[in-house]
């Protein structure tokens, strides 16, 4: 996350934040009158630039390092090579016939210190010449070969200026209400469902997002709040899309646009207007499009070949901007939304690419022997069973490359190798005791390599390592494999929550990359410079809070400091006491993290080039009428000497409990039941475990239930018993003495028969029904029991199915389909 550094350089009127990127100066001629290099990246879909440079040697290593990373990938015919050129359209920033000339021309396109600033950037992302189909998408890719050229040639800083703010003053306004039911009798069900129904709604056929007419009324108010203006309504997007756009008006456009816009002033009427406390000590009023872009610059990506930072607000597409070709574009089905501030939201949908450009992944990896899955996550809950899928490169359930997912308060990491088998596993996850994984915003980082194993960072800590897998290779991946996003390829493993940004490197971040990346933070953020000039002697100062829209509902406000952006420094004790953030007139009931600052501000602790920090906490703060609507301002128990006489207001009363409805009172064992159940059941001793059983429940453990809701029971959890099933039976019909006690009275010799299949099926039953006992021993059978004839009838076609098999295997099956029944699962 961008924080205030001690290198930070403080003029009149400007602060400059430097986040200095990662230096990789590339090797380049010089002018030595070496060839000019070319970009040997996986940068185009033939591995070549198709443009074959023969001209004059780059003449420095600027010139060098702006060939390798925006030449190389513009100058073929189906980017810019075929206007940009000598003799072409001008600027001829791609020319081919000297390399010098087009660095002249293009540097009055760029701007390396904020590439997505760069003339050139804004210019495609407007629609010029894009060669995907949302401009955007292209400007992005442009913006990042920039910053590859900016970090090789150690230009990059990506300077953000603090300038004067003068804010507005705190007003009156009007707030959604809570409640949906007056926007459903004024806007919903008279304008929405009736016009809009049959494309945004998630039951008509076309699904078009937002639902702003889904079937349920609060769907539908959560999509259109962002989308209608109370205090001018005529001005909702909801209107001006009809007005402005034509977009699907069912009439006159003109007409129809004064319905909706009269039907968005009639729900406005009904809400009563928010007046600000006269009492309070506020700051100037501001909003997001009133603050400054913090620089999103810092970060290591020297070696990403697929990056995911969801800026488009596509709901068919996620595309792959890190400019390596193929685009590795994911396509989003099922569940899923846009997320606000940038990301996904991952409901049992996912987000598939295709396995033609997936192989990439395939190619680059293995082409170095290691790789590294950046993600910044927002896991929906703790309770996911597991492995639920967050990212994976797989061909289904039981079959895969990599895979980042989710059990429980872990995160596992499963990897393909010469040291595991075609499923990845053994798998590395973080420590159970630790509980590191939580169902909040998460910068999560998975690697590989031969020389150091696997490892798993969290939040810019390594978390867990498996030097077991030192020595590995990756010859046995598999080209055919698609990466996809919140669910495995067949279905079966959805993960619910939300991702913020991915990215695939084909080299490992070290410890160093991982904790810088963790630092740069996700998303677009804001600098918010709240004036409190008329509450100080200290001129032009300000409060300053990072903001970021944190999802669909919510802002992030954090790392708030005063600074002056004049050349003064304090000349008296400036004291700040009790801030809270107010949005659109009224202070917030929760998410005051900043309430409890009590500082004081004087010469001694001021410092003209980062200013005085004033807390490290961050606040969740409501989303009320949409990011470019809603205002913010701050409120002060002590500011100067102006005070504030605060009453805390009594706590809201406990709501009452939730009516959950009837529960079964049937369930299911859980993992370390299950487990004791079948060991007493097979007579296994479990202090320790036999080896052979002990490494297969140390594997499944994880896929076995953790909840006993019977609604809860995956395939998966079915597939992890049996498997634990077998080994149990494997090891009692290995073990000669253990057998003879389970099965007295039947000859291992003799084949299995009608005439001796009661000898192997009545002590299973009799095992069974006596061995349903919790981890402590305490027994969990139920009181109605199945009837045992009807369970033997399913036992003996099991045997006859078995007929041409060896004895040894008849009673593993036998064994096998007994303890791993419902019978033992129920309880």
């Amino acid at each position: 996350m961008l924080t205030i550094l001690p290198d930070q350089i403080f003029s009149r009127f400007k602060l400059v934040l430097l986040v200095i990127s990662v230096m990789g100066i590339a090797a380049c001629s010089g002018g030595s009158g070496e060839a000019v290099q070319r970009n040997d990246d996986y940068s185009r879909s033939d591995g070549e630039t198709g443009v074959v440079y023969s001209g004059p040697t780059a003449s420095t290593d600027d010139v060098q390092n702006f060939k390798i990373h925006l030449w190389d990938n513009l100058a073929g015919e189906d980017r810019c090579g075929t206007c940009h050129i000598q003799g072409g359209t001008s600027p001829e920033f791609v020319r081919s016939d000297d390399i010098n000339l087009a660095y002249s021309a293009v540097n009055t396109l760029i701007d390396l210190e904020a590439p997505s600033n760069s003339r050139i950037v804004q210019k495609v992302s407007g629609g010029h010449n894009c060669w995907s189909s949302e401009p955007e998408v292209c400007g992005e890719i442009i913006a990042n070969y920039i910053e590859a050229w900016a970090n090789a040639s150690g230009a990059s800083s990506n300077v953000v200026v603090l300038e004067p703010r003068e804010g507005y003053e705190v007003a009156d306004s009007k707030s959604f209400p809570a409640d949906s039911g007056s926007f459903a009798d004024t806007v919903y069900t008279p304008v929405l469902v009736k016009y809009c129904a049959d494309c945004h709604s998630e039951d008509s056929a076309l699904q078009q997002q937002p639902y702003i007419a889904s079937s349920d009324v609060d769907v539908a108010y959560d999509a259109s709040r962002s989308r209608m203006n109370l205090d001018d309504p005529g001005s909702s997007r909801l209107a001006t899309r009809l007005a402005n756009e034509f977009h699907n008006c069912w009439d006159s456009c003109d007409s129809n646009a004064t319905e909706m816009s009269n039907a968005i002033a009639a729900f406005a009427a009904a809400i009563p207007i928010t007046e600000v406390n006269p009492d309070l000590l506020v700051s100037r009023a501001l909003g997001l499009p009133d603050g400054i872009v913090a620089a999103s610059g810092g970060r290591v990506e020297t070696n990403v070949i697929a990056l995911y930072e969801f800026k488009n607000d596509s709901t068919q597409i996620a595309y792959d901007t890190s400019g390596v070709e193929p685009a590795l574009d994911l396509n989003l089905s099922g569940d899923v939304s846009r997320v606000g501030g940038w990301g996904i939201r991952l409901n049992g949908g996912r987000a598939q690419g295709s396995t033609n450009s997936s192989a990439k992944l395939y190619d680059l990896v293995r082409a170095t022997g290691e790789y590294s899955i950046e993600a910044w996550v927002v896991p929906d809950n703790v309770s996911q069973d597991g492995p639920a899928r967050i990212v994976t490169f797989s061909g289904g359930s039981e079959i895969r490359n990599f895979t980042l997912a989710q059990t429980l308060y872990n995160y596992n990491f499963l990897n393909r190798s010469s040291l595991a088998d075609g499923n990845g596993m053994p798998m590395l996850s973080t420590p159970d005791a630790t509980e590191v994984l939580q169902a909040t915003l998460q910068h999560v980082v998975a690697s590989f390599d031969p020389i150091t194993g696997m490892a798993i960072y969290v939040n810019g800590e390594l978390i867990a390592t498996d030097e077991a897998m030192i020595g590995a290779n990756l010859n046995d991946w598999d080209n055919t494999f698609a990466l996809a996003l919140g669910n495995e390829l067949d279905g079966e493993h959805p993960w619910l929550g939300v991702v913020r940004f991915l990215a695939i490197h084909n080299r490992t971040l070290s410890a160093e990359d991982v904790l810088m990346n963790f630092d740069a933070g996700v998303g677009e953020k804001f600098f918010l410079l709240f004036n409190v000039s008329q509450y100080v002697s200290l001129p032009e100062s300000y409060l300053v809070f990072q903001v970021e829209q944190f999802d669909n509902y919510s802002y992030l406000f954090s790392s708030p400091f005063f600074i002056s952006l004049s050349e003064q420094a304090p000349t008296e004790n400036i004291e700040i006491e009790g801030i809270r953030i107010g949005l659109n007139g009224r202070e917030l009931v929760v998410g005051q993290s900043f309430a409890n600052i009590d500082t004081t501000i004087n010469a001694g602790n001021y410092n003209a080039e980062t200013g005085v920090p004033l807390s490290s906490l961050g606040a969740i703060l409501e989303l009320d009428k949409g990011a470019d609507l809603d205002q913010f301002f701050l409120s002060f128990d002590r500011i100067g000497t102006a005070t504030y006489a605060r009453v805390e207001l009594a706590p809201p009363p406990a709501p009452e409990a939730a009516d959950l409805g009837e529960q079964s009172q049937i369930g299911l064992r859980l993992f370390g039941e299950i487990n004791a159940t079948i060991a007493q059941m097979t007579k296994t001793p479990m202090d320790p475990l036999p080896g052979s059983v002990d490494t297969v429940y140390q594997t499944v453990r994880q896929q076995l239930p953790t909840l006993e809701d019977v609604d809860s029971f995956l395939a998966a959890h079915q597939a992890g018993v049996m498997q634990l099933s077998v080994a149990y039976c494997t090891a009692l019909v290995n073990d000669s003495a253990r057998r003879a006690s389970v099965f007295a009275g039947f000859n291992f010799s003799d084949e299995v028969d009608m005439s001796n299949v009661d000898l192997i099926i009545n002590p299973l039953l009799a095992g069974l029904a006596a061995s349903e006992v919790d981890v402590d021993g305490t027994p969990t059978s139920l009181q109605t029991q199945p009837v045992p004839d009807d369970v033997k009838a399913h036992l003996y076609s099991l045997a006859t199915d078995m007929s041409a098999a060896d004895t040894h295997t008849t009673v593993i099956a036998l064994c096998a389909a007994t303890a791993g029944s419902a019978v033992m699962l129920l309880q």
